[in-house]
């Protein structure tokens, strides 16, 4: 599943071609792709509707569109958008796609899927449970520490808990905890106040690291353009059983917590 930095990846990509677009219409194959509204009412709410700007929040990609209106992607599994000429061959696994005013399409691609669409007035409506970000100015070490009082979870479970924090999954919470050197079998509140303000700047340094490098192509992820991300080359434990650690040369170890591969170094995090 795309994480925070592919989510920014695309959100950077697609802001040229698509803001200052309008919507001229949305096809659609697999009506459970759009979770709100019914199809054939966004349609037509969104028709006419112009592309004022594109961000993220969390690893929802968010376009805000003229009249008060709101469209909200979450790519999930095998999500990929991608902005097209209209005459490009069809897709098959476009299961939506929104035509614009410039003779090109937003393609939604989801062989999965298990993507989903919504548009709202209200964008708290899908978004409001989510917990901060953690790139922004407001996420300290002071406002991590807050978070974790008072909770008694196993760490990396903890982590990719969206509600939590904002973004992570699987491999970036992996190779925060290798950064910050704490073992993701660690209970929450067993943390000292230096591991907390470690796995505060790990987990900052793993985000910004996967923005740079355009995202981790593992899996199905490839950036709007079709290339592939560079992340996946400078992971340190993702999806590294059995090779080296480049720290201290032990094996990396992979274990399963809450039904999710973890990797770790057992001997570089204690």
């Amino acid at each position: 599943m795309p994480e925070l930095p592919e989510v920014e990846t695309f959100v950077r990509a697609l802001r040229a071609p698509l803001v200052g677009r309008t919507i001229t219409g949305v096809r659609n194959d697999w009506p459970r792709h759009i979770a709100v509204p019914p199809p054939d009412e966004l349609a037509r709410r969104i028709t006419g509707r112009r592309i004022e700007a594109i961000d993220r929040r969390g690893k929802y990609l968010v376009f805000t569109l003229s009249d008060d209106e709101t469209l909200i992607i979450h790519l999930k599994m095998s999500g990929h958008l991608s902005v097209v000429a209209a005459q490009t061959p069809a897709d098959r696994y476009a299961h939506t796609v929104f035509a614009l005013d410039d003779g090109h399409e937003l393609r939604f691609r989801d062989p999965r899927k298990f993507g989903r669409v919504y548009l709202v007035h209200n964008p708290a409506a899908v978004l409001g449970a989510l917990g901060p970000e953690p790139l922004a100015d407001g996420f300290t070490v002071e406002a991590l520490a807050a978070r974790l009082a008072g909770r008694k979870r196993v760490l990396k479970p903890l982590l990719l808990d969206q509600t939590f924090i904002a973004g992570i999954g699987n491999i970036y919470a992996d190779e925060a905890l290798f950064y910050a050197g704490i073992q993701p079998t660690r209970r929450s509140d067993t943390l000292t106040t230096g591991e907390i303000a470690a796995l505060h700047a790990a987990i900052r340094k793993v985000l910004a690291m996967g923005i740079e490098r355009e995202g981790a192509s593992i899996g199905t992820y490839v950036k709007a353009d079709g290339e592939m991300g560079d992340m996946q080359n400078a992971v340190a434990v993702f999806r590294r059983t059995g090779q080296a650690c480049y720290t201290c040369g032990r094996p990396i170890e992979r274990i399963v917590l809450g039904g999710r591969s973890t990797h770790y170094c057992p001997n570089c995090q204690k």
